[in-house]
């Protein structure tokens, strides 16, 4: 119990003392009033707290979604016309084997730097 709250019950146990039996019951119903109000608004805080941390995380993965698509589209995009360009100059295998693999590292450094975010 905080200090505040540990004064709120001293302050109601006094009251007790100087009210008496009588009035016991509605200062019992008060101090529970005031703690069950304190408790809201720390779960309020904590909702409020959790909400925006799901809502970065929200964003991070929609963003991370985006990249790899665009990604995978101008990686084909790319090795398209690059396969079509080796194919009009007669390039031999090698040559293709060196763009569609750069095309892949690409890719994959993409997705293992993504994957330790």
């Amino acid at each position: 119990m905080t200090s505040s709250h540990g004064d709120e019950l001293r302050a109601a146990v006094a009251a007790r003392r100087d009210l008496g039996p009588d009035f016991e019951d509605s200062i019992i119903e008060s101090f529970l009033d005031k703690m069950g109000k304190e408790v809201d608004r720390r779960v309020d805080e904590r909702m409020v707290a959790d909400a925006g941390v799901a809502r970065r995380e929200l964003k991070q993965q929609q963003s991370t979604t985006g990249m790899r698509l665009a990604l995978a589209i101008v990686s084909i995009v790319m090795g398209t016309i690059a396969t079509v360009a080796l194919t009009v100059g007669d390039a031999g295998l090698l040559t293709y084997l060196v763009v569609w693999g750069g095309v892949v590292l690409v890719n994959l450094a993409f997705s293992v730097g993504s994957s330790r975010r």
